[in-house]
């Protein structure tokens, strides 16, 4: 069964939870900045599992320091649903324990 596309309000109330994160066309995303490669390819593994957990995958760049996410629902047409704010504050609340800012 498809998810349901989030209204732009749904999906506004969303992102104030979320620091940092932000609409950018028909995905929220978010650049997370990290001390050091080691840290971003951390952080990086444990989005993977966290996903590979929702069976929800964003597209998800790793920098030097950096680790970039980009996530919306392919079952819905490509729009943003609740699972891809879930995800976000998934990742969100574990970002820190990596260093991230």
């Amino acid at each position: 069964m498809p998810t349901e596309p989030l209204s732009a309000d749904d999906i506004e109330a969303g992102l104030r939870e979320l620091p940092g994160w932000q609409l950018e066309g028909d995905r929220i995303t978010r650049t997370y900045r990290l001390p050091n490669h080691f840290a971003a390819a951390g952080l990086t593994v444990h989005v993977a599992q966290i996903q590979e957990e929702l069976n929800h995958h964003s597209d998800l760049t790793l920098g030097y320091n950096t680790v970039a996410l980009a996530v919306n629902s392919h079952d819905a047409g490509g729009a943003v649903t609740s699972k891809d704010l879930a995800l976000a504050a998934r990742v969100e609340a574990i970002a820190a324990g990596h260093g991230a800012r």
